[in-house]
């Protein structure tokens, strides 16, 4: 059974009811939700009603919070697993407001812990994230084009066409473009 590909206003809905279900599933109120990501009410409120797209950022503090990868929140999005995903079928979200744009590879499971992403960020553009969702999560990043700086934990690493950096996240990360280069990634999450 091959994937359903959805489009953007359908992943922004289904997005804001995951979303909603998460915290009260825990039984918090926006208010807890609030202090806890450093995310406005106001703003956790607008993504739970569909009024907003989400950027890379809010997500990655909300998948922290909630210990999820974003690609584990995008698969309980998607609600189906398949084996075999055709690149026409991958999930693809872009984040509008940085030029990030991710497509889910390989669909999280339940029974296996990798993930496979294609990502790409468009030139002079910075995504940053508080913390990992899950501490000591290994990541694999493999640059297909471009450039990017990646900071782990403070420690920047200036990366090429063909390099690859292994790490262990704990802490912050920040990924960054040069303003004359964009850069296009393939990423391994265990």
């Amino acid at each position: 059974m091959e994937q359903q590909a959805f489009d953007d206003t359908d992943i922004d809905r289904r997005l804001a009811e995951r979303l909603r279900g998460l915290r009260l599933e825990r039984g918090w109120s926006l208010d807890d939700l609030a202090t806890r990501s450093g995310i406005s009410r106001a703003t956790l409120s607008r993504l739970e009603n569909a009024a907003v797209s989400a950027t890379a950022m809010v997500l990655g503090k909300l998948c922290a919070v909630h210990g999820l990868t974003l690609s584990r929140l995008m698969h309980l999005v998607e609600q189906d697993f398949a084996p075999l995903v055709r690149r026409a079928d991958q999930t693809e979200w872009t984040d509008n407001e940085t030029g990030f744009t991710r497509r889910i590879v390989s669909p999280p499971s339940e029974a296996l812990t990798g993930e496979a992403l294609e990502c790409r960020l468009e030139p002079g553009r910075t995504i940053a994230y508080d913390a990992s969702p899950r501490p000591g999560m290994e990541h694999h990043l493999i640059m297909i084009t471009g450039r990017l700086t990646v900071t782990v934990e403070g420690a920047a690493h200036h990366l090429s066409a063909g390099d690859c950096l292994r790490y262990r996240l704990d802490g912050a990360s920040t990924f960054e473009t040069p303003p004359e280069s964009s850069a296009q990634y393939l990423l391994f999450i265990l």
